[in-house]
């Protein structure tokens, strides 16, 4: 049975995680303005303080737990932001954290995990080679299992940005939102429509690999291959047998974009030159939505800048243009060979 998380349950989300996360700003963007002819600002939540907005959902996870459960230990699958989060999270209550991440999640994420103080596990090559370690780790060992995205409260923690986002800017007529999961779309879908009825939420992926919109046309959770994409945050299924965000993304979602690799570099990019903004590829796709024309609005919006967490070398080479289309991303060094 789906489940459906309410407005009242990210309200109350915002008061457990209050003191935990930063209510990150919300400012204009004047070359984005112009470029689309209507009022366009930007939620930055980049600026959170592990870097992405995955800290508002693993807070409110945390802070949920029973004494009993704090006491084995959190367990979780991530592409390495939820991860990050998590650790951050648990170090916070003096937690054990084990995060399973696969060998496609970038080494400057799992470095950041590690100096929090979490236990790493690399398996295979997809989130969901991932999540059969974590599996393992609560039936063996009885750590608790705090899902990246379906989990109710993930995702009224993300929610909470919802909140901040129609209180910033009350006559927003549009919310960007990165999609993966699903878990900060159906968040903030389910705040802002809680708040301002008739919003329009455009979820935001890249063409490679986007399992919650190949489900969302399918009608049901289907699984899709894993591969390197410059967003590589939003990679990873959504579960087959997923019980919150595919049913509340089917219905707060108004439509799904999906980007090539070329449209979330020129959205790195311009985040960076026009607005002095370091964002990492998923934190880029609603700039790159706009920036394409592949996301069409008609009053005020909101853009979601979701998380900064890129390798800085691979950034500059975005930045100047040297990256590898072909690669989803992958760089060639001074002499020619690819790196990861």
């Amino acid at each position: 049975m789906a489940g459906v998380v309410t407005l009242s349950d990210i309200r109350a989300a915002r008061e457990r995680i209050a003191g935990k996360i930063v209510p990150t700003p919300v400012v204009p963007s004047i070359a984005l303005s112009e470029h689309v002819g209507v009022p366009v600002h930007l939620k930055l939540e980049h600026r959170q303080t592990t870097g992405s907005f995955k800290l508002r959902g693993a807070s409110n996870a945390v802070a949920s737990l029973g004494r009993e459960e704090k006491a084995r230990g959190v367990v979780a699958a991530s592409t390495g932001n939820h991860g990050r989060a998590l650790a951050y999270a648990a170090r916070l209550e003096g937690l054990r954290a084990v995060i399973c991440m696969s060998k496609l999640v970038p080494a400057n994420k799992v470095e950041e995990i590690r100096r929090l103080g979490a236990e790493i596990r690399i398996v295979g090559g997809s989130q969901d080679d991932a999540q059969v370690e974590v599996d393992r780790l609560v039936a063996k060992e009885g750590l608790v299992m705090v899902p990246p995205f379906d989990h109710p409260a993930v995702i009224a923690g993300q929610g909470t940005l919802g909140l901040e986002m129609v209180e910033a800017v009350p006559d927003m007529a549009a919310v960007l939102v990165p999609l993966s999961g699903g878990g900060l779309a159906a968040g903030i879908a389910a705040a802002v429509q809680g708040v301002k009825p008739g919003t329009k939420i455009i979820g935001v992926s890249m063409e490679r690999g986007a399992a919650m919109k190949a489900s969302l046309d399918a009608g049901m959770p289907v699984q899709v291959q894993e591969v390197p994409t410059l967003a590589d945050s939003l990679g990873g299924g959504i579960g087959l047998d997923n019980r919150w965000t595919f049913a509340m993304c089917r219905g707060l979602l108004d439509e799904v974009v999906l980007l090539s690799e070329d449209e979330i570099a020129a959205g790195i990019a311009h985040a960076y030159r026009q607005e002095r903004e370091i964002v990492e590829g998923a934190g880029a796709v609603g700039i790159a939505a706009l920036l394409s024309g592949k996301a069409k609005v008609d009053g005020p919006a909101v853009l979601v800048l979701s998380g900064r967490n890129i390798d800085m070398d691979r950034h500059r080479d975005i930045v100047c243009g040297k990256w590898d289309r072909q690669e989803g991303g992958e760089r060639h060094s001074e002499h020619g060979e690819m790196q990861p």
